[in-house]
Parts: C-alpha cells; structure tokens; sequence
C-alpha cells in the first residue's frame, strides 16, 4: 500500500472523511504507474475505488481484463487509445475532458499515443481492491 496523507475529521457516529495526498506511485498488474488514493485498503472504502493512472510517453498497459467490476476512466491529459474485445479488434481515442467506459470482463488495452507526453486519468471502480481482480489477457492463437 502507499504511504499516504490522510486528513480525517471524526463523525459522532465513528465515520470518517479522509483526505488522500499520494506520495509515489505504485506498478500495477497492467504494467502502469498508479497513485493510489480511495479504496479499501487506503480507507476502508466498501465499493469504490478511484486513482490517477500515468502513461508515460509511448507507453501501453499489458492487454487484461477486470473480473466483476465496472470502470469509469476520466481523462486528465493527452489521447489513449484503448484496443478491446476478444482480439483487441475495437478501437477508441479518448481525449483530454472525455470520460471512457469499461465493463466488467472485456478483453482491453491501454495506449499513450504521445511519444513525448504523458497521459494522465482518473480511474474509478466499483470495487474496493486496486489490483486483486485484475487478470492478464492472452490474444487467442489463430486457427
């Protein structure tokens, strides 16, 4: 887990609002630094997560797919292009202000189409784990 600055203000009832200050970034199963901030681990979160994802230049996540959650991705900076489906045969460009969807189980990849920039998103999740379900994904072989 992260180090992390956390700022919480007790309520009456023992539930608390947490400020996350991330202070490094973390690789995770797809191959791309991550800065943690709200999940179980971070808070105790029940059914969210939410972190900044950073593609560097030219870079790209290892194809995966997510078991059992959705994923809501915002994007900060730059253009990704993510590849999806069975043999990542589908294509969307998501810029800069575009929000993108991922449905639980679909096949995907994430690509940074700047060679000098990074790309920069939120990434949301309806589970509380950072990485537990998150699985690699293997093209199938051709017949």
């Amino acid at each position: 887990m992260a180090r992390s600055e956390r700022i919480m203000a007790e309520h009456p009832v023992g539930l608390a609002i947490q400020a996350i200050r991330p202070d490094r970034e973390v690789i995770t199963r797809q191959r791309l630094p991550y800065f943690l901030g709200i999940s179980g681990a971070t808070v105790g979160a029940g059914g969210l997560s939410m972190h900044l994802v950073v593609i560097p230049p030219g870079a790209r996540s290892d194809p995966h797919r997510h078991i059992g959650y959705e994923t809501g991705i915002y994007v900060l900076e730059g253009e990704v292009l993510t590849r999806w489906g069975e043999r990542l045969e589908h294509e969307v460009v998501s810029r800069a202000g575009e929000f993108l969807f991922v449905p639980a189980g679909v096949p995907h990849e994430a690509v940074n189409l700047s060679a000098t920039a990074p790309a920069r998103a939120v990434v949301a999740r309806n589970d509380p784990a950072e990485q537990d379900k998150v699985e690699p994904y293997s093209l199938p072989v051709s017949p």
